[in-house]
């Protein structure tokens, strides 16, 4: 009984396969973790690559004076098509990649990145965020450079980089994959 206890595997009475103890579980998963850690010590991401902005021609969207905070403005960009929808929205306070007073202007795709489902109509006010999206529930925060907040995507929502030159508001960029596009990742 003695050599049970120290082994790491026993077996199971009724179909004889092995089967990691709980003690052998624990150690084994700590070990693998020491061992992933070690290895991933040096390791790091490209440069620019956690952040990824792809530049697009110039696009006006709108003046400044059309801005009214909590009314989004929508708008094709990069290019035209429903694959394309964006808006714009003045939110009450700094949003991160923010513009204009308080940096408090943003755009973002309006298309969600888990299954492409429109966003059109989903912005709140109370929160600063975009959703749920009607096919899977998720949301994303407007402050934070449209990470989710909750639901089914995994990635945050492409936030179109925006410019202001005497009163008006100009796309320049997206920092993020657009669903269903595989060229916007430069």
């Amino acid at each position: 009984m003695s050599d049970e206890k120290n082994d790491m595997t026993t077996q199971t009475p009724t179909k004889g396969l092995p089967c990691l103890s709980r003690r052998g579980f624990l150690l084994a998963g700590s070990s693998a973790t020491v061992v992933l850690a070690a290895g991933c010590a040096g390791f790091s991401f490209p440069k620019g690559t956690a952040l990824r902005i792809v530049e697009y021609p110039r696009k006006r969207i709108a003046s400044l004076s059309d801005v009214r905070a909590h009314r989004p403005i929508s708008f094709s960009y990069p290019e035209p098509g429903p694959l394309y929808n964006s808006f714009l929205v003045q939110l009450d306070g700094e949003a991160s990649g923010g513009v204009g007073p308080d940096n408090s202007i943003v755009a973002f795709s309006g298309v969600c990145t888990h299954m492409g489902g429109p966003l059109s109509g989903q912005y709140r006010r109370d929160h600063a965020v975009v959703g749920p999206c009607p096919l899977h529930l998720t949301t994303f925060d407007l402050r934070k450079h449209g990470m989710v907040v909750s639901g089914h995507g995994t990635d945050t929502l492409p936030q179109v980089k925006l410019e202001i030159e005497n009163g008006e508001i100009y796309a320049t960029a997206v920092m993020g994959l657009i669903y269903g596009l595989n060229r916007n990742t430069a």
